[in-house]
């Protein structure tokens, strides 16, 4: 069962890093998370994979896959499928490259996914959106229906506006707020 409050506090303890940074989308930070603490630990991926299905099956319109950019949503959704295994619930997942792998079918999207079907991405961290927003447009190149974007973590950096913007929902598990640690103000 999805407990916010232990994901909080693995976040917390293993994700979140205070000193000077550049993140992936090139703004200056005082504070660095990497997800892939949380989601490469049992309890963290147990917790996130049931975060985010419960979200899911809150839906009207249950996608019938996840995924996202790889590195960062691998373990998302591998996390998500398995507890969807376990409560029974058919699910597909997907990655996607940033670069083809220049052999074979050159695809930029892995998975049993094809044009037309409905998914949704996640992500571990969302500050701009940049990421998941180049794995839509690759998504979406391949036909594929994009219905929205999931995290386990806004920023609260703009990202959520970038996904309104084009036309996609947005929700997290967690917000920078949960933290104690304010979003800039621009």
């Amino acid at each position: 069962m999805y407990d916010k409050e232990e994901l909080k506090a693995l976040v917390r303890e293993r994700s979140l890093k205070f000193g000077d940074f550049v993140l992936a989308s090139g703004k200056k930070a005082k504070y660095y998370l990497d997800g892939k603490m949380t989601t490469l630990d049992s309890r963290g991926a147990t917790l996130v994979g049931e975060g985010i299905l419960d979200l899911l099956q809150g839906d009207d319109n249950f996608p019938s896959a996840v995924g996202g950019m790889s590195i960062g949503a691998d373990p998302i959704c591998a996390a998500v499928l398995t507890i969807a295994g376990v409560r029974g619930i058919d699910l597909k997942g997907f990655l996607v490259r940033k670069e083809s792998k220049g052999h074979g079918t050159n695809k930029f999207v892995e998975g049993p996914v094809k044009a037309g079907d409905r998914v949704v991405v996640v992500e571990d961290v969302v500050t701009t959106g940049g990421s998941s927003l180049k794995a839509i447009d690759r998504l979406e190149e391949a036909g594929i229906k994009v219905d929205g974007v999931i995290a386990i973590i806004d920023r609260m950096e703009g990202g959520a506006q970038a996904f309104e913007e084009r036309g996609y929902s947005f929700r997290s598990l967690l917000k920078i707020t949960d933290f104690g640690i304010d979003p800039p103000q621009d």
